[in-house]
């Protein structure tokens, strides 16, 4: 009897497959709509697993292997951020193995030995790459911990802005040549925020040492690297726990907290000046221009000329620094300019003594093949005239003037010929005089200066008039007119900035928040007031540079000789750099220069 009935129903199973797929297409797989996949993963992978243990003692120093292991696959995202301390000659060895990143090292550790492991910035999830925050490891091949902290930061010795990715370095051995010939006994790498914490140190006096690492071997290279360095010695006095707010990982966007942040010193990082003096750079970039770049600032020339018959006439101007020479060839055009130059070059025994050498300068493929233009109709205006900028501001013009710089140096020149003139608000034309003085530090630039004291409501004209200078190649300039009058929009405001216990020269520098322009610029060596005018309302911060020795530059330090860079300072208020000026506010600041660099 079953078996009659199941005969019956096997053959009706097909049809009810097809009228089930009929009646329910709700059940079927959508071929026009794709999956969508979920929410996007935002969570950074998990540290589930460390071998060996945080803490461990008596680590093995052969083929040792640390392995982190994460709730989900991951990538190393930068290699480089894996920062062993103390560091060995070479970068520790990082893989995959499933969920676990596993780390060797290609040489033995030193024995008795406290090592720490960061992987801060290093590891990301497989899938969406989110960041993991960071950890480190703690481990010693000794039978014990190390148990000292220390925090710090490092910034640019001219702006004082963080240094991400910097080097500290400590070093038991005091000598000044340590840092240049062996790895230090501990390390760390700055973050975002210039910050640096070392965990887990011996209690001992050490030197601090911190370098732009560019050929990451973690020793100083003096010719290619910068550093900063502590003035005297430094014992660590904070004993290490889980707690500690300055060891803790924070997100680098997270600015408050990441500010909070409690600091051992600050260490100002600056380029030494090469020790050693060359020509390493030499280039022709115009048919009568070139220049050479010497390896050190303070390049002394005794002699140069260009050879050739006829030998064209030279005109050469230094970069304040004196490590860079610009060149300008009058007379005949030549294919290869000769430079015949004595200077004081470093010799095999490091010492400086004059020397003669010939330095060729060829014309490239390139520029030689825009001198054979072979008809008038290739050549741009630019190509036949005496080029040059002029810059008239109107927030800046009584300090500054009016501003011109030519493209190449004048052989002819009739600066009496300017026309310079005012409109007042009746429109009526009044002829005005002015002054020329040429740039001490740049021969093609020039600031004519109005010789009256110039007043709101006023337009002010200068007119550059045609054909009355003449540059090293032969060209006549067009002629140009610049007007400017001075601000009159009343939501703009000042800040006057009176000093007192000015005992040395320094120069004072109104800077954008950001600290990357500088809107004016004064220099002092007595009490007195300064005044920023026509400043719209924002943030803004004052830089104060000790110039000591008087030449309006910031000068470089020197490690052997324990020369920190001339000292650069920022005004605070409410121990804050910025500055918030609001509209229409006439603001006044007092600053006692002696109690501010004291």
């Amino acid at each position: 009897m079953i078996k009659r009935i199941l005969r019956l129903l096997i053959p009706l199973v097909p049809v009810a497959l097809v009228l089930g797929a009929m009646m329910f297409p709700s059940g079927c797989a959508n071929t026009t709509t794709p999956p969508t996949g979920g929410p996007k993963d935002t969570i950074p992978p998990v540290l589930t697993k460390v071998s060996p243990l945080p803490g461990s003692v008596n680590v093995p120093v052969h083929k040792t292997k640390l392995v982190f292991t994460f709730n989900e696959y991951v990538k190393i995202k930068d290699p480089q951020a894996v920062f062993l301390s103390p560091p060995l000659e070479k970068k520790p060895k990082t893989k995959i193995q499933g969920k676990s990143v596993v780390v060797t090292f290609e040489s033995d550790l030193e024995p008795n030995t406290t090592y720490t492991l960061d992987l801060t910035g290093a590891i990301a999830d497989n899938n969406e790459g989110n960041m993991h925050p960071g950890y480190t490891l703690v481990f010693s091949t000794g039978p014990q911990i190390d148990s000292m902290c220390m925090s710090g930061i490092v910034q640019d010795c001219n702006t004082l802005m963080p240094i991400k990715g910097a080097t500290v370095l400590l070093y038991k051995d005091h000598a000044d040549s340590a840092v240049f010939l062996h790895r230090p006994v501990a390390a760390a790498r700055t973050d975002d925020w210039g910050y640096f914490s070392l965990r887990n140190i011996q209690d001992t006096l050490y030197r601090v040492y911190a370098i732009r690492d560019a050929n990451n071997n973690n020793m100083y290279d003096p010719d290619q690297e910068s550093i900063a360095f502590l003035d005297t010695l430094f014992r660590p006095s904070v004993v290490y726990n889980d707690t500690l707010y300055e060891l803790l990982k924070f997100d680098m966007k997270d600015t408050l907290h990441c500010l909070a942040r409690k600091t051992d010193m600050e260490l100002s990082i600056f380029r030494e000046k090469p020790s050693k003096q060359y020509i390493v750079k030499k280039e022709r970039v115009g048919a009568r221009t070139a220049y050479i770049t010497f390896m050190a600032p303070s390049a002394n020339v005794h002699s140069m000329r260009f050879l050739g018959k006829p030998a064209p006439r030279l005109i050469s101007q230094f970069n304040p620094q004196r490590d860079s020479l610009e060149l300008w060839a009058l007379g005949p055009i030549q294919d290869t300019l000769i430079l015949r130059i004595n200077y004081d070059k470093t010799d095999s025994l490091g010492k400086l003594v004059p020397t003669e050498e010939d330095v060729r300068l060829p014309m490239s493929k390139q520029l030689r093949a825009e001198l054979s233009k072979s008809s008038q109709r290739d050549r741009k205006h630019e190509d036949t005239i005496a080029v040059y900028t002029s810059v008239a501001e109107a927030t800046t013009i009584e300090q500054y003037g009016f501003s011109f710089e030519f493209k190449y140096p004048l052989i002819e020149s009739a600066w009496d010929s300017l026309e310079f003139w005012s409109v007042n608000p009746r429109q009526q034309k009044k002829a005005g005089t002015y002054t020329v003085t040429q740039d001490s530090t740049n021969l093609r630039r020039f600031t004519v200066m109005p010789g009256e004291t110039l007043l709101e409501g006023y337009e002010y004209y200068l007119k550059l008039p045609y054909r009355k200078f003449r540059d090293v190649n032969g060209h006549y300039n067009d002629s140009t007119e610049l007007k400017v009058s001075l601000p009159k929009d009343d939501k703009l405001s000042s800040l006057t900035l009176e000093l007192s216990g000015v005992g040395a020269k320094y120069i004072i520098d109104l800077l954008t928040e950001r600290r990357d322009k500088v809107i004016r610029s004064f220099i002092v060596s007595s009490d007195q007031s300064v005044l920023f005018p026509y400043l719209k309302a924002g943030k803004y911060c004052v830089r104060v540079i000790e110039d000591m020795n008087g030449n309006s530059l910031v000068d470089t330090g020197n490690l052997l000789e324990h020369r920190q860079p001339e000292k650069v300072l920022f005004y605070k208020i409410d121990d804050q750099f910025l500055i918030d000026i609001p509209e229409r506010t006439e603001l006044v600041q007092k600053i006692n220069l002696e109690e501010m660099f004291r």
